[in-house]
């Protein structure tokens, strides 16, 4: 995996896509090489999982307009699906997923981190789908889950004119939870991360499954998802660690993923 870094801190999952010379720009190796990533994270140790770009102007730039230029249309469909693979399998990971945006996040790059749970980035991401300008629509994603995130009309806007937004617009239709200086970002992701991991790690599986599967779906059938997904936390023995600890009124909690 010569274009990903990852390091682990605890519980926690650290993924850096390293293409810095290219702003970390997604062509085929990258994809292949963040699948196997993805894939290769223990998610019997690590509890929550942060994606980040290297470097400190670029998240992911977007795919490679240099491999794209080329594709015939079977092609291009097939490097959209590629991609669409991938994504889909961050966004389906059984653990939370949080994006560290630091810098560009355009086309493939703001595609890949609405593939994860939550997003935060620093003041100066800048985030945008400039496919139309290049000829070509979004082709990870971006034309689903950006009208799922801010909305269809801001969707629209913003890939029909190809249109760029700063990180405080990005905080202001919600497709990002929190903006922080640059030298702070990475900080306050393992934080977010570290929190998230201290929790039961099957009650938030179990919370991210049924928010995921019960969108999908209208309410009546959602709320069976959850009831169901509810009801198996119950006899884990994180379960009766979390209640117990409440009821004896202690702070310290030993949840070990069963």
């Amino acid at each position: 995996m010569s274009y990903i870094q990852y390091e682990t801190e605890g519980a926690v999952g650290i993924l850096t896509i390293d293409r810095p010379k290219a702003l970390n720009a997604l062509n085929s190796e990258v994809l292949a090489d963040l699948d196997a990533a993805i894939d290769a994270v223990d998610t019997n140790v690590i509890r929550a999982l942060i994606i980040t770009g290297s470097g400190e102007k670029s998240f992911v730039a977007g795919a490679d307009i240099g491999e794209m230029s080329a594709l015939t249309k079977a092609e291009g469909e097939a490097f959209g699906k590629k991609g669409n693979d991938v994504f889909r399998k961050i966004e389906a990971f059984p653990i939370p997923v949080i994006a560290a945006i630091n810098g560009f996040a355009l086309g493939g790059g703001c595609e890949l981190s609405m593939s994860c749970d939550i997003r935060i980035c620093s003041e100066n991401a800048v985030f945008g789908q400039p496919e139309t300008g290049l000829g070509i629509t979004p082709g990870f994603g971006g034309t689903q889950r950006l009208a799922r995130i801010v909305g269809v009309g801001m969707a629209k806007e913003m890939i029909y004119g190809a249109k760029n937004i700063k990180a405080d617009e990005a905080y202001r239709i919600g497709l990002v939870n929190h903006v922080y200086p640059a030298e702070e970002l990475m900080a306050q992701a393992k934080k977010l991360a570290a929190t998230i991991a201290a929790n039961a790690p099957i009650a938030v599986r179990h919370a991210k499954e049924a928010i995921d599967k019960g969108l999908q779906v209208d309410i009546d059938k959602a709320i069976v998802i959850e009831e169901k997904l509810f009801g198996d936390c119950f006899e884990t023995a994180d379960q009766k660690e979390g209640m117990g600890a409440f009821l004896e009124k202690r702070k310290e909690k030993n949840f070990i993923n069963q």
